[in-house]
């Protein structure tokens, strides 16, 4: 595909998951190294893009188990946003529950932390959304 022929309208599609653990009021992330999209990029949301066969959901938990090892349900599309660093990028993010209790770094990723929510401005090296920052602050 020639993208260079698009003006508008075409975008690179991730799906990631906002997993939250409500016994433990924290969420996951991982670090990944040496992006080579968006260089900036070191603590991120787990999941990945997805193919055409089936629903987004579909590959959200495939994608969250390949770099986590953890099995979720996905409950809700929570946000959408496009990224200052590269706008071919289109992120939806899912709010999800971990069915799982172990889990371990997977593809992409070096390291796996749970977090308090309010402490993810501290991870982030990229734009953290006002909007997803809100969301993020009223998990309960």
């Amino acid at each position: 595909m020639n993208w260079k022929k698009f003006s508008r309208g075409v975008f690179l599609v991730n799906v990631l998951g906002i997993i939250y653990n409500k016994n433990t009021g924290k969420i996951l992330i991982g670090r990944r190294q040496n992006d080579p999209h968006i260089k900036k990029l070191s603590w991120c949301f787990p999941g990945g893009r997805p193919s055409y066969g089936k629903d987004l959901e579909f590959y959200l938990k495939k994608e969250i188990k390949t770099k986590t090892g953890l099995s979720v349900n996905v409950k809700e599309a929570v946000f959408a946003k496009t990224y200052p660093e590269n706008r071919k990028f289109l992120s939806i993010y899912y709010y999800c529950e971990p069915v799982g209790k172990k889990e371990k770094p997977g593809e992409k990723f070096v390291e796996l932390k749970w977090i308090k929510p309010d402490a993810a401005k501290k991870y982030f090296t990229t734009s953290l959304h006002p909007k997803l920052w809100k969301y993020l602050r009223e998990l309960k």
